[in-house]
């Protein structure tokens, strides 16, 4: 019977993880329809610029976005309507979070298959790693209070100032972290929560230490999860900045690490919710630019190479979606 309850327990664990990432697919990908202005700059000789205009029948309609009507980057500056479009889009999430078992395929098995493997191999070696550690009062002590940092009391004031901050100096960067770090934040959250009810595992100070279904909370870790997801989220939004997406999965770590050390969790909690929280971030994120590319955003230009050899010109094109509507 424990065999067949720690068959089911990897199998949900490592499938939740990746699969964030993988439910990811089933958005809808950016077009542009007719109406785009294209600006080139030639290298050696000026471009073609005879143009043919496109049959109205042979026009391809706007694709809808099941998030044009819920969310857009000027609402972060009205916060009246921001919270309940932000609950919209928190109910998205879950949506796509929890139905992401189903579209395992064979293009994203491995992104199954490897977090499965690992959390595996943890929750049977679990109690050994405990053991290996001192486990003094001051080790417990000290981890506790290092592990705080990831704690939702302490994130949400620093993602909520961060909307503070953008408002007051017109800052829109600001702005979207606030808006979109509270929305990872409460993804991780519902997920951490659901998942500790399903498991129910005990804590290593607990009665039973590892045991699944035996009254606990201690899988997966909801602080790893929430760190590693602001963490994610942070990476994606300074891509080019390498500086701040070290120092947010090194603080990241630090409290993974902190919460083995005060004996709330085992590696495999730690892991798991890491991994799972780095998916909720970067598919926050990504939902989010994809919904900023889509039709109503004009103003995003997509850089297309131009070459006619020919004519021996070369050069790059920016094309301006104009005919989208807001």
């Amino acid at each position: 019977m424990k065999t067949i309850g720690l068959l089911q327990t990897l199998v949900i664990a490592g499938a939740l993880a990746p699969a964030i990432c993988a439910g990811q697919d089933s958005l809808p990908q950016t077009q542009f329809p007719t109406g785009q202005w294209v600006f080139a700059e030639a290298n050696t000789a000026e471009a073609n610029t005879n143009t043919e205009s496109d049959d109205s029948a042979s026009k391809t309609p706007p694709v809808e976005d099941r998030r044009d009507r819920i969310f857009y980057p000027g609402d972060t500056e009205n916060p009246k309507p921001l919270l309940r479009k932000l609950a919209l889009n928190i109910v998205l999430d879950q949506k796509d979070i929890f139905t992401s078992p189903f579209h395992v395929n064979r293009h994203n098995a491995l992104e199954w298959l490897v977090p499965i493997a690992i959390t595996g191999g943890l929750i049977v070696g679990d109690r050994r790693i405990a053991g290996t550690l001192e486990n003094s009062r001051g080790q417990v002590s000290w981890g506790g209070r290092i592990s705080n940092i990831g704690a939702s009391y302490t994130l949400i004031p620093i993602v909520a100032s961060s909307y503070v901050y953008g408002a007051w100096r017109d800052n829109p960067k600001g702005r979207e972290i606030g808006v979109l770090g509270t929305e990872t934040l409460l993804d991780s959250l519902i997920v951490v929560e659901v998942l500790k009810e399903i498991f129910r595992r005990d804590r290593p100070d607990d009665k039973h230490p590892g045991d699944f279904w035996a009254g606990g909370s201690s899988f997966p870790s909801g602080h790893a999860m929430e760190s590693w997801s602001i963490a994610s989220l942070l990476d994606h939004e300074f891509k080019h900045k390498k500086i701040v997406g070290i120092t947010a999965y090194t603080l990241a770590g630090v409290v993974s690490a902190a919460r083995i050390a005060a004996r709330k969790h085992f590696a495999s909690d730690v892991v798991a919710g890491g991994t799972m929280g780095w998916f909720i971030g970067g598919h926050v994120y990504d939902t989010h630019m994809s919904h900023l590319a889509h039709t109503h955003s004009s103003l995003l230009p997509m850089i297309v190479p131009q070459a006619d050899p020919v004519q021996r010109s070369y050069g790059v094109g920016l094309v301006f979606n104009l005919s989208a509507e807001r």
